[in-house]
């Protein structure tokens, strides 16, 4: 027995040292900042002595790619696999959504042990089971969808003082959204004295426009763009502004970078804490006046579009000096890497990623010879339910990098060391290169096309969240993302594309504006005061009717006494279903969709 009970101690002491002894982990991604966004970098205007210093101690990955635009980067972070493997494709219209068999980073990470926290832009999924409560994070501080004041996000929120979902509920909070984010990050990582180590990711939503910031942080921008009056000269007073309240976005970041790492030494937690800070896209200003030497800008396949900092700083890591690592990486490299440093089980089967510890840890001299295909779901076309990544995913939508060469949209082949502004087209003089990476190309798509058009489904009625909230986001293949389109009343209408997790009978109230606008259907919304002026008042439509098809159900009804919803109900079988409404005028004409819908379980 009491062999048996020294046995047990001895068990447990050893678990505990190998607990305090793993490294925690705080993964910072900013929105839309690109590689140029640095003063390290070269950028005459703006000032980051934060990041530059964070740099400086880091290994810094300086051939860094990413996807164009966000939700696919973010989507390849948590999973290491291809956006077109993982689902989520695209910023909206239904295609965010992170195929839900997946583990996820914050999975793994919280299997072996480690408390998981989100603070900021989740965007790959506002609805069970895509929510970041579902996908492993035990703490979780978020917006949904891509930007605050996306159509779901709670409705007028400006940045400033704005109501976000914490664990499950909407709860107001006092400051600039980033400073919250960092914050609130900061107080949670302190909150639990000698616990399990923790998992802490910050996905801020800055720089992404709206371009709202503090005052204070403008006028060193304004100051230092007058002594660079010929970077800037081109732009109009309009586009100007916006670049000073883009950069000052930039520098509140980095004060944000400086605060925390103050806290973690305060805290003695700086030196056994891997710090990772990179972008999700390239710059979407960068062109407008400074690019680090590189053509292209958000949403394109030039290196402007997708190449990005990656800085990875563990000063208890024995990863040898502070310096730059040249090989091709990519964000889907980060969790295989991230996983081998924590030593966490890693349990996602044919990673698209690879582990960059050996080459991190100078076991190697450089990485595997490899081709990388950098592609992501377009917008679909203005009035047209088809979405452009199913015509052109392959053959002028994709870039492949190897090595020094960028093969682009099938056509255009860059050679990076003589060219690296992407100016002169080589395909003629190198066809055995182009061969060689359009055969990858080929393959790639060829592992994915059986399954990449198939839609990921919410699920309506199960416990984990009923009612639920369905708003446009989510119609397929359909673009209506932004509060400022509901405010215009977009002429647009798609599906839903649900399951429907048991049987019973369900409720449909379908709105034009959302729950606490304090709207009614056929009202217009009052002008909004923000911080660079004001939103322009909702436009009234003539709505006097909604009609409804689900399952066998096709109903028409008018508005509730109170002229703010119509509701519906039916009874639904278990299993997968598309819902399609419309808002229509007296005389039984469309209008549009309905831009939320609130769904609930009524009785099984």
């Amino acid at each position: 027995m009491r062999l048996s009970f020294v046995i047990c101690v001895l068990l447990l002491s050893i678990n505990s040292i190998n607990a305090a002894s793993r490294p925690n982990v705080i993964l910072i991604m900013s929105d839309d900042q690109g590689y140029g966004e640095l003063s390290c970098h070269g950028n005459p205007i703006l000032k980051t002595p934060h990041l530059d210093q964070l740099a400086t101690e880091s290994i810094r990955l300086t051939d860094f790619h990413v996807a164009p635009m966000c939700t696919p980067t973010r989507g390849q972070l948590m999973t290491g696999l291809d956006a077109f493997r993982n689902g989520a494709m695209n910023v909206s219209s239904g295609r965010t959504l992170l195929r839900p068999e997946l583990k996820t980073m914050a999975d793994l990470f919280q299997s072996a042990g480690y408390r998981t926290g989100i603070f900021g832009k989740w965007h790959l999924g506002d609805n069970y089971p895509f929510r970041p409560e579902d996908r492993g994070f035990q703490e979780t501080l978020w917006f949904p969808s891509s930007h605050i004041g996306a159509v779901p996000d709670f409705w007028n929120n400006d940045y400033f003082e704005d109501t976000y979902t914490h664990n499950g509920r909407r709860e107001k909070y006092q400051g600039y959204c980033t400073d919250v984010f960092f914050r609130e990050m900061t107080r949670w990582i302190n909150s639990q004295e000698n616990a399990d180590p923790f998992f802490a990711y910050l996905p801020l939503n800055a720089p992404h426009g709206p371009h709202y910031v503090p005052d204070p942080f403008r006028k060193p921008i304004e100051a230092a763009m007058k002594q660079n009056e010929s970077l800037v000269a081109h732009l109009s007073p309009a586009k100007r502004k916006s670049l000073v309240s883009y950069l000052a976005m930039c520098a509140n970041i980095d004060q944000n970078i400086g605060e925390l790492d103050r806290a973690l030494r305060k805290s003695r937690l700086l030196d056994n804490t891997i710090l990772i800070f990179l972008t999700d896209n390239g710059s979407t200003m960068g062109p407008d006046y400074f690019n680090a030497g590189m053509r292209g800008k958000k949403v394109t396949l030039w290196e402007g579009g997708h190449r990005v900092p990656c800085f990875i700083r563990w000063p208890a890591g024995k990863l040898g000096p502070p310096r730059e690592l040249n090989d091709l990486t990519h964000v889907q490299d980060l969790l295989p890497t991230l996983t081998e440093l924590c030593g966490v089980p890693q349990s996602i089967p044919d990673l698209d990623g690879i582990s960059l510890v050996p080459r991190i840890k100078g076991k190697v001299q450089s990485l595997p010879d490899r081709m990388l295909v950098v592609d992501y779901s377009r917008m679909p076309f203005p009035g047209n339910k088809k979405s452009m990544y199913l015509s052109q995913p392959r053959k002028e939508g994709a870039a492949v990098l190897w090595k020094r060469w960028r093969w682009l949209e099938n056509r255009e082949l860059y050679d990076l060391t003589t060219d690296p502004l992407q100016q002169k087209n080589v395909a003629a003089e190198y066809p055995e290169v182009v061969g060689k990476m359009q055969a990858h190309l080929d393959q790639w798509w060829n592992e994915l096309e059986p399954t990449v058009a198939v839609p990921q489904r919410v699920i309506i009625g199960h416990p984990a969240e009923n009612p639920t909230m369905l708003t446009a986001c989510e119609w397929l293949d359909v673009f209506v993302d932004q509060q400022g389109q509901v405010r215009r009343g977009v002429r647009r209408n798609g599906t839903w594309h649900l399951i429907v997790d048991r049987p019973g009978s369900y409720q449909f109230e379908l709105r034009r504006w959302p729950r606490g606008s304090g709207l009614r259907l056929a009202e217009g919304a009052p002008a909004l005061k923000v911080t660079d002026g004001q939103l322009a008042e909702g436009v009234a439509l003539p709505v006097a009717k909604a009609k409804i098809e689900i399952g066998s159900l096709t109903a028409t009804a008018e508005p509730e006494s109170g002229g703010d919803s119509i509701t519906f109900s039916a009874a639904l079988e278990k299993g997968p279903v598309e819902l399609t409404t419309w808002l229509l005028d007296e005389q039984g004409k469309e209008i549009c969709g309905a831009y939320y819908v609130y769904v609930k379980r009524q009785s099984e």
